[in-house]
């Protein structure tokens, strides 16, 4: 995939290929090579953000996922660089699928909750969440990953009951990526392992997503 998207010399097309990518290096924990990968497409994309809505959008879709890398790698000040640079970008275009990567400013949003999350500052987290819900119009999947970061971190801070709320939210968003999610059987086995007799409804909701 890469390789064509190089010998096409499309920065958009790399881009688009950078950003999906990632999920390979998020996945053996190459987060070093994740952060190299999404930031030389953004230096091909930076000379000229103004040169089209799909140019803006791609370069900040990069630095949204740029800074979920460096919360993860604990890299705090990195990870709000980047998401300054989404924000650079965000203020240029409407949210919109671009290039299959949904980018604006309610996407840049949702990646503050999910960077705070990853650098283990829970209150920061729900503080910026607050009572904002993502806009029906974004993608389900995108919907559901900002629940269930949410529901992460109210675990963290011991509000059990709307860490379970947030979960069920994100079920009812885009039931079949929550299901598969990994990041919701570990929220779901710590609310079981926390509760020796939960209800009803935990119960269900933990055999559903297969946690134990």
């Amino acid at each position: 995939m890469r390789v064509s998207a190089l010998a096409a010399a499309d920065p958009l097309l790399v881009a688009a290929v950078a950003y999906v990518r990632t999920e390979t290096f998020f996945a053996t924990g190459d987060l070093a090579s994740a952060s190299r990968l999404l930031m030389a497409a953004a230096d091909d994309l930076s000379a000229d953000l103004s040169a089209s809505a799909s140019s803006a959008a791609a370069f900040g879709a990069l630095h949204m996922r740029a800074a979920v890398v460096a919360g993860r790698a604990g890299k705090p000040d990195a990870a709000w660089d980047h998401l300054g640079e989404a924000h650079r970008a965000a203020r240029q275009v409407p949210e919109g699928v671009y290039f299959g990567t949904a980018f604006g400013p309610a996407s840049v949003r949702i990646h503050e909750l999910a960077v705070a999350v990853e650098l283990g500052d829970s209150p920061a987290a729900v503080e910026r969440a607050a009572s904002w819900h993502p806009p029906s119009h974004l993608p389900a999947e995108r919907r559901s990953h900002y629940y269930i970061d949410l529901a992460r971190a109210q675990l963290r801070l011991g509000h059990h009951q709307d860490a379970y709320l947030g979960l069920e939210a994100a079920r009812r968003v885009a039931p079949q990526h929550v299901r598969e999610h990994p990041q919701v059987r570990q929220t779901l086995s710590a609310l079981l392992r926390t509760h020796g007799s939960p209800d009803d409804r935990l119960s269900e909701l933990a055999a559903w997503a297969r946690a134990r």
